[in-house]
C-alpha cells in the first residue's frame, strides 16, 4: 500500500472534503474518495479518534460536518514534499506561473508560509518556470532537482552523474532550471566539454555540490537558450528562406525552429534541425508570408503532403 492509499492519508482526505463541503454524506464522501461507504465511515472515525470532533447529522439534509472552533495546527512540509507540490502544480496548471491567476496566487500563498530554508527551493522552481503540462510530461526526482535549483540560486558548481546510454560525470557550472513542454532542463556550462549544456533533470543520477563558485552570463535568457537548444542536432536538416526580415520572423514562430539569420533582399534564413519534419512543417504555417523550404528532402514532402491534406479539407462543400 502506497502513501497516497494508507488510511492516515485517506483520513486526511476526508478531513479536506468535510472543509470544503460541510454537511457532506457518507456516500457522498465515498463516491470523492473512490470507496465503500463503510470505509468512508471508518475514515472519519481515524478523524474522531485523533480528536478532531467531526460531527454528524441525521435524516435527508443530514451529513458531516467539523464542530466550529477547531483550530488544525500549520502544515509542514519537507523540502522534497514542497519541492514536489511545486512540481506537480506547474505540471498540473500553466496558471501556477501567474500571479495574477487564481492558482498561481494560492501557490503564492504557500510557499509564504513554509520555512526560508524549504521555500527557497521551492520558491526558486517557481519562479524561472513556464510551460503546461504535456502527454509526455516527465517529472524528476525532487530532492535531485533541489540539489541542482539550490546549487543554481548560490552559484556553485556541481559535480553531476548523467545517464544517457551510459552514465556519464561531469562538471558544470548550473545556470537555470526550466520547465518547457512537459520537461525538467538543466541549462549550464559543462567543464568536461568546454560548452553550453542542455541537460534533461529525469536523467540525473547524482549531484555532489563542489567549492567553486561561478557568475552566470549577465546577458541569459533561460528559456531563449532552451527553445534555441532544442532546434539544434536532430536527424533531418531544416532550411527555409522567409520573405521577411528576421526581427518579424522571430515574433512568428517558436525559437526550437532554429536560428534566424539575415538574408539578401530583407529576407530570413530560418537554420534548424528536426526528427519530425510533419511537426516542423505545421509549425511553418505561423509564418505570415511566403517562404520556401530549401532544405531536407523530407521537410519539403512532409509540407507537401500537409499542403495537400489543407486543400482536400477546403474544398468540402457544407
Amino acid at each position: 500500500m502506497t502513501g497516497e492509499d494508507s488510511p492516515t492519508a485517506r483520513a486526511l482526505r476526508v478531513l479536506e472534503l468535510l472543509q470544503s463541503a460541510p454537511g457532506i454524506t457518507a456516500d457522498r464522501l465515498a463516491q470523492r474518495l473512490g470507496v465503500t461507504d463503510r470505509a468512508a465511515r471508518r475514515y472519519v472515525g481515524i478523524l474522531r479518534e485523533a480528536g478532531i470532533p467531526v460531527e454528524s447529522v441525521r435524516g435527508p439534509y443530514g451529513g458531516y460536518r467539523v464542530g466550529r472552533g477547531v483550530r488544525l495546527p500549520p502544515l509542514t512540509f519537507p523540502a522534497s514534499e514542497a519541492l514536489g507540490l511545486v512540481m506537480a502544480v506547474l505540471d498540473g496548471d500553466s496558471g501556477a506561473v501567474d500571479p495574477d491567476d487564481p492558482v498561481g496566487r494560492a501557490l503564492s500563498r504557500i510557499l509564504r508560509v513554509l520555512p526560508a530554508p524549504v521555500a527557497r527551493t521551492a520558491e526558486a522552481v517557481w519562479r524561472v518556470s513556464a510551460g503546461r503540462r504535456e502527454s509526455n510530461a516527465v517529472r524528476p526526482d525532487p530532492d535531485t532537482t533541489a540539489a541542482v535549483v539550490a546549487a543554481c540560486a548560490d552559484h556553485r558548481r556541481v559535480r553531476l552523474a548523467y545517464r544517457t546510454g551510459r552514465d556519464s560525470v561531469m562538471d558544470v557550472d548550473p545556470w537555470a532550471v526550466v520547465l518547457r513542454r512537459g520537461k525538467w532542463y538543466l541549462l549550464c556550462w559543462s567543464h568536461s566539454r568546454d560548452a553550453r549544456r542542455v541537460l534533461r533533470l529525469d536523467r540525473i543520477v547524482s549531484v555532489e555540490p563542489l567549492p567553486e563558485t561561478y557568475e552566470p552570463p549577465a546577458d541569459l535568457d533561460p528559456v531563449g537558450a532552451l527553445e534555441e537548444h532544442l532546434g539544434q542536432g536532430w536527424r533531418y536538416a531544416a532550411e527555409v528562406v522567409v520573405d521577411a526580415p528576421p526581427e518579424r520572423v522571430v515574433r512568428w514562430i517558436p525559437r526550437s525552429l532554429g536560428r534566424c539569420v539575415p538574408a539578401d533582399g530583407d529576407r530570413t534564413r530560418l537554420v534548424g534541425s528536426t526528427d519530425e519534419p510533419e511537426w516542423y512543417a505545421a509549425q511553418l504555417v505561423g509564418l505570415r508570408t511566403s517562404y520556401r523550404i530549401v532544405g531536407s528532402a523530407e521537410l519539403r514532402a512532409a509540407a507537401a503532403d500537409l499542403g495537400r491534406r489543407y486543400l482536400t479539407a477546403s474544398s468540402f462543400d457544407i
